[in-house]
C-alpha cells in the first residue's frame, strides 16, 4: 500500500498560512507528497523548498482568473496536484489544515484495513474548526470530510474543494451510498480562521473575489468598512480543552486569546444561535 499526500498552495506568507506544519503533520503517512504552488511575489515558492524532504515534489501553476467564481479555482488546484499522486491512497490536506500526531496510527490502520475493500472509496475525518485563536471553535460548521480518496483515476476534487466526486458521473462522494465511505477514525484541525484580525481581512476579501469575482454581493459590503476583521460569532464560540498538534506548538506559544468570553452557557446570544442553527456540540 502505498500514499500519495496532496495539497495547493498560493500567497501563503501572505495570508500566514499554517502550510509547513500542514504539509510536515501528513508526511510520516507518505510516500510522497505534491505541493501545487501558485505563482506569487510573497516567498511561498522558498517556503515550501524549505521544508527540504525528498518525498516532496513541487509543481507550479498559474492561477485562471476566469474560474473566480463559486470557489471552483480551489477544486481545479487541487485536481492538478492530485493528477501528479502515484499512490494507491491520495491523501488531500489544505494548507490551513493540520493532522494530530496521535492520530497516525489509527489512520494507517484505516488505510489498511480498507485497501483491499474496492467499495471503499474514501475516508472521513472529523473536523475541528478553530476561530479567533487557539482556544476557541465553532460547532456549526461542518463536522466532516473526506481527505483521503482511492486515487485510481475516478475521484476528484469538486465545487470549491470542499470534497470530491466521480468525474464520469458528478456524484457527490458524500451523498452516495454508506458503503463508499469509511471513517478514518483521525481528527482535522482547521485553522483557517486562525490570524491576526487584519491579515483576516484581506484573506476574507481574498476569498470574496475567487466566490464572486469583481462583483462582491451586497451582503459583503462590511468588509470594506472595516480596517480589521471583527469575529462577531466570538462570544458564542465553544471553548476548546484538548491538545493541538505537536508541529503547531511554535505557533501557538507565540498567540494569545483573541478577547474575553464567558461561559457560552450563560449567554443569552448562544440559545438564540442554537434555536437558529441547532445544538451542535
Amino acid at each position: 500500500m502505498t500514499v500519495s499526500g496532496f495539497t495547493f498552495c498560493r500567497n501563503a506568507v501572505k495570508y500566514d498560512y499554517p502550510v509547513v506544519e500542514s504539509v510536515k503533520s501528513a508526511l510520516p503517512l507518505c510516500d510522497e507528497f505534491i505541493v501545487n504552488v501558485g505563482r506569487c511575489e510573497d516567498g511561498t515558492l522558498e517556503l515550501i523548498r524549505s521544508i527540504r524532504d525528498p518525498r516532496i515534489k513541487i509543481v507550479e501553476s498559474v492561477w485562471d482568473d476566469s474560474l473566480r467564481k463559486d470557489g471552483l479555482i480551489y477544486s481545479q488546484q487541487t485536481n492538478i496536484a492530485l493528477d501528479h499522486c502515484k499512490g494507491d491512497w491520495a491523501f488531500y490536506i489544505q494548507a490551513d489544515e493540520v493532522l494530530h500526531e496521535d492520530d497516525l496510527p489509527v489512520l494507517r490502520r484505516a488505510m489498511a484495513e480498507h485497501a483491499g475493500n474496492l467499495k471503499v472509496k474514501g475516508l472521513l475525518f472529523r473536523y475541528l474548526h478553530f476561530i479567533a485563536d487557539y482556544w476557541s471553535l465553532n460547532p456549526w460548521f461542518y463536522h466532516k470530510a473526506v481527505r483521503i480518496i482511492r486515487n485510481n483515476g475516478e475521484i476528484e476534487s469538486c465545487g470549491d474543494a470542499v470534497g470530491f466526486h466521480f468525474k464520469a458521473t458528478q456524484q457527490y462522494l458524500q451523498s452516495g451510498p454508506a458503503e463508499w465511505l469509511a471513517y478514518s477514525g483521525a481528527r482535522m484541525f482547521h485553522y483557517g480562521w486562525v490570524k491576526d484580525p487584519k491579515t483576516m481581512l484581506a484573506k476574507v476579501k481574498e476569498q470574496v473575489a475567487v466566490y464572486h469575482g469583481d462583483h462582491p454581493p451586497a451582503r459583503q459590503a462590511k468588509l470594506y468598512t472595516q480596517e480589521a476583521f471583527e469575529y462577531d460569532d466570538y462570544a458564542v464560540l465553544k471553548n476548546f480543552h484538548g491538545r493541538h498538534p505537536a508541529v503547531m506548538s511554535a505557533r501557538i506559544a507565540a498567540s494569545r486569546r483573541w478577547g474575553p468570553r464567558r461561559n457560552r452557557w450563560l449567554n443569552w446570544r448562544f440559545y438564540r444561535e442554537v434555536l437558529r442553527r441547532g445544538f451542535r456540540g
